[in-house]
């Protein structure tokens, strides 16, 4: 699902306008991006959590060239899936 389709899903749902979805769906991937560039963990219960994990700085390769190549570090955001959302799709899988 691509966030189009999700802005349609929640429209739909919510018999709610296009637009309106749209801009609710929007503000909650921006309030959560937000969140994590500042650092903070985002929770949504049943469904998983997103931190932050920090990686050190390496020395990589081009894959082009083969020259060596230092990487500086960087934070990535990682996602926890919970465990009603893993139960869920595992019922989904044996059904």
């Amino acid at each position: 699902m691509n966030r189009s389709e999700l802005v349609e899903a929640v429209a739909t749902r919510a018999n709610l306008p296009k637009k309106q979805a749209e801009i609710a769906v929007n503000t909650i991937f921006d309030s959560m991006t937000e969140a994590l560039a500042n650092g903070h963990r985002v929770e949504i219960r049943g469904f998983g959590s997103f931190t932050n994990r920090n990686y050190g700085s390496y020395t990589g390769r081009n894959p082009k060239t083969g020259d060596a190549v230092k990487v500086p570090p960087k934070r990535l955001p990682f996602f926890k899936v919970g465990k009603e959302l893993r139960e869920r799709v595992d019922e989904e899988a044996d059904g």
